[in-house]
């Protein structure tokens, strides 16, 4: 196993936990109720996941100059 990072993958993981609480959090408190919080807080983790992964892909992907 080559240089193996093992922050990349606690970070996403992190990132898609916390978007989840903050926005069922955050549709709670607006008004809905407590089971289409929960979803629209899974889709919210589930397209956070996306664009973290896709955007810590485009930086390893990208040649260095050394």
């Amino acid at each position: 196993m080559k240089k193996y990072n093992f922050v990349r993958p606690v970070l996403l993981i992190v990132t898609a936990l916390l978007v989840r609480s903050i926005v069922t959090n955050a549709c709670l408190l607006l008004g809905m109720e407590a089971e289409p919080a929960s979803s629209v807080g899974f889709m919210a983790m589930i397209v956070a996941a996306f664009i973290i992964f896709s955007r810590m892909n485009k930086r390893r992907r990208k040649p260095s100059d050394k």
